[in-house]
């Protein structure tokens, strides 16, 4: 098998799924009205509330929710083989992912742009408003904290990868300025300026990586733990529409530009796919994923297939920035698509190295050793890109080498390899880092929302009091996990919580489809429901009784228990209100 098959075949089923079946769900299903007020438009308030252009909202939606799922869940994935990665990646994405994502966005439009947890709370009761409530909150904490470590340890001791990230964020700031007072107007113009500023400061990092510089950009795991909740904070506080929306939008360019060159590296190079279709790993026990492909290699793959946290955006800042109800397919359904090409992309990557140094770069000496295997190319690699990439796991390293050795075969880049590498872990930096703004900024709208019940003024939106200590709280609760915790200890926990979310979050859309009269076309939301929640019920299970219970990890078991209650109990409540809803009476509130 090769690369280029890979591509042709996942861009002609994302195209067609976006073509026929996104447009019968906006047209039949959700029946999207252009001509109705969005919450944007309507409340509209110059700091959360706020009108934006299709493009940037585009942007920083598909910047907020293409973290380091799509990038290294992929990756682990291919321990069972390219195969089973590449089939859920796509039904995933088509059937679930995208549907999850859009429907969820237009019922958050419907909701005066609500969080997910009031939602729930209108659609089917206070109690389950309260246990989706605490659920997104638990779960958005243990993902910030997940994002974080990724991110620390791609940037950590890295000069080039500090600078660039950290530039984007002064030039954000200014390209926010820019759009709002200096030229108003001229996205265009704005977009043009803040992309050559980024690509300067990406060209600026490479510079610095080996001059005397360097060691003033050089920050150690400790300074980035403390560093990266601050930037949350900030970017929680500060109005949508001076730091978060140009940044993730500015990004997005960055991500969509890397990720493009990275098909067109492909199809030049067509590079074969040494891993088979499936490994001698499928039914559990490998040395990266330690379950059986089902239900591993959909709680592995995550965000690239289909994601809860996304539903966390889609009712939190995006619906905020709508200013059309049209816009909800382009980037409800589409950027959910987008974000598959790139797994897709990752997916490539990875299993084009030797399977041998795939497992040696994501494996512990320790367990490599006990494999079996040999590596080949791996000490040539090490060599190229200027490092021992060797016993590295958690996806980020194999997948930058993999890109490096792609785009190295490229006619003329032969000898930039090592350019190239630190390149692909800079552009994962940035690629994760968009996620954590974006997660606190809505950990804080919650935090508001269930802090109201408790004291009132803390409930109110603008009260200026409320939104600093909220941002704070939410960024040093993400921020003490991520001082302490790894990468193995948060991921699976991630993982679980990502998919149970997203069984949440396909609940509340059923729910709001049977108040609209749409029982008709009711298997939309509830075939991935059904899927995802017995997958996401099954994994949990497996997590606790056969790898944390027996380790004796009991905060990672209890915190799985308690996940898996809170959405059973979410679950259980929704079923009940669907014996009772009648279409006729329930239509006007549900629209």
């Amino acid at each position: 098998m090769n690369g280029l098959y890979l591509v042709i075949i996942s861009a002609l089923v994302l195209t067609l799924c976006y073509r026929y079946y996104g447009a019968f769900i906006a047209a039949k299903v959700l029946a999207l009205d252009p001509s109705r007020p969005t919450p944007a438009v309507v409340h509209e308030d110059g700091h959360d509330y706020v009108p934006t252009n299709k493009w940037v909202t585009f942007g920083h939606h598909f910047a907020a929710i293409a973290g380091a799922g799509p990038l290294v869940g992929p990756v682990l994935a291919a321990q069972f083989g390219y195969l089973p990665s590449m089939i859920w990646i796509l039904i995933g994405a088509c059937m679930g992912g995208a549907v999850h994502d859009m429907v969820i966005l237009f019922a958050s439009v419907r909701h005066d742009g609500r969080s997910i947890a009031e939602i729930a709370k209108e659609e089917i009761g206070k109690s389950a408003g309260l246990a989706a409530a605490l659920a997104v909150i638990f779960i958005l904490i243990i993902t910030m904290a997940g994002m974080g470590i990724a991110v620390a340890n791609a940037l950590f001791n890295s000069p080039w990868g500090a600078f660039t990230v950290g530039a984007t964020i002064p030039i954000a700031l200014f390209i926010g300025v820019y759009m709002r007072y200096l030229r108003p107007g001229h996205i265009g113009e704005a977009s043009f300026v803040g992309v050559v500023m980024v690509i300067a400061a990406v060209f600026g990092g490479a510079l610095i990586q080996d001059s005397s510089w360097a060691p003033f950009f050089t920050l150690s795991r400790t300074q980035l733990d403390i560093v990266l909740p601050l930037y949350g904070f900030i970017a929680a506080a500060l109005p949508v529409w001076l730091l978060l929306a140009p940044r993730d939008y500015l990004s997005t360019y960055m991500k969509i530009g890397t990720i493009g060159a990275l098909a067109v590296g492909i199809v030049i190079v067509n590079p074969t796919i040494h891993m088979p279709a499936i490994t001698q790993f499928i039914g559990g026990g490998g040395p990266v994923v330690p379950g059986p492909v089902w239900p591993f290699v959909c709680i592995t793959v995550a965000c690239g297939a289909i994601s809860g946290f996304h539903s966390v955006i889609a009712t939190g800042t995006t619906p905020k920035m709508l200013t059309n109800e049209s816009e909800i397919l382009p980037i409800g359904f589409g950027a959910m698509l987008a974000e598959a090409f790139i797994s897709v992309m990752a997916l490539i990557a990875a299993t084009s190295l030797i399977p041998a140094d795939y497992f040696a770069i994501n494996s512990a000496p320790a367990v490599f050793a006990k494999l079996g295997m040999n590596v080949q190319e791996l000490p040539l690699l090490s060599q190229m890109v200027g490092e021992n990439v060797a016993g590295r796991p958690g996806g980020a390293v194999s997948l930058a080498v993999g890109m490096a050795h792609i785009f190295a075969q490229i006619p003329g880049l032969e000898s930039f390899m090592g350019f190239l590498y630190h390149f692909a872990i800079m552009f994962e930096a940035l690629f994760i880092l968009t996620i954590i703004d974006a997660g606190t900024r809505v950990g804080r709208y919650l935090l508001q929302e269930v802090g109201g019940m408790v004291y009132k003024p803390l409930g109110d939106a603008h009260w200026t009091p409320g939104i600093i200590f909220t941002s704070a709280l939410i960024s040093f609760a993400w921020g003490y996990l991520l001082f302490g915790g790894s990468i193995s200890s948060i991921w699976p926990l991630f993982g679980l919580s990502n998919q149970l979310l997203a069984s949440m979050a396909l609940t509340i859309g059923t729910t709001m489809l049977l108040r609209m009269g749409k029982a008709k076309y009711l298997w939309v939301t509830l075939i991935p429901l059904c899927f995802m929640f017995v997958t996401a019920m099954t994994a949990g299970f497996y997590n606790i009784f056969e790898f944390y219970v027996p380790k004796a990890q009991w905060l990672l078991a209890g915190s799985s228990v308690v996940m898996m209650i809170l959405i059973v109990f979410v679950i259980v409540d929704a079923v009940k209100v669907w014996f009772t809803i009648k279409p006729g009476k329930d239509l006007e509130k549900a629209m």
